[in-house]
């Protein structure tokens, strides 16, 4: 089965903790972890998003270790899970790549925790039904306004049991694509 689902990290636009809008860094534990969890959950790629060419450089060094170096020799299950992501300078590109493989219009579907109004897990898990789409993920303190203001959909924040919220973007990733993709219980 075709994979209907990818994700894209996004480094830029994002905003800080003062919500002015800035370039965050990649991280390898993003890069391994988000791999893993989007390789268990069958998605198709996990676009890396940032406009940085030192930081683009990076997170290439760090998946041909893991791919083709050491690293594929002695993890072969994390290397399976790092073939998955791909470096993108800026999320029209990722987009129009996951469009190319998929042979068919994506779907956007943005993610935050301030979101008002987004678009419950369930509507989006039945919309894959019809029409792949791109995870948008935000990386420091969230997506850029700009991103919600080209009118793609936005889903409903992750709530848990009280009133904080305030996900590391792994696990709000682990929990949104579990929504979307598990298997139901």
């Amino acid at each position: 089965m075709k994979p209907r689902v990818a994700l894209a990290l996004v480094h830029y636009p994002v905003v800080d903790r003062n919500r002015r809008v800035v370039t965050s860094a990649v991280t390898n534990l993003d890069l391994h972890d988000l791999a893993r969890t989007a390789r268990t959950y069958g998605a198709g790629r996990l676009f890396l998003v940032t406009p940085e060419e030192s930081q683009q450089r990076l997170a290439e060094r760090i998946l041909r270790h893991w791919r083709v170096g050491f690293g594929a020799a002695y993890n072969p299950d994390r290397a399976e899970a790092l073939r998955l992501v791909e470096v993108a300078a800026d999320l029209e590109s990722a987009i129009a790549r996951w469009q190319d493989l998929c042979c068919s219009p994506i779907q956007p579907l943005l993610t935050g925790a301030r979101v008002k109004n987004g678009l419950s897990l369930a509507a989006a898990r039945r919309r894959l039904e019809n029409r792949p789409a791109l995870l948008v993920l935000g990386t420091g303190w969230g997506l850029a306004p700009a991103l919600f203001e080209r009118g793609w959909p936005a889903l409903e924040p992750l709530q848990g049991s009280g009133d904080y919220n305030h996900l590391p973007v792994r696990a709000a990733a682990a929990i949104i694509l579990d929504r979307l993709c598990g298997r139901d219980v």
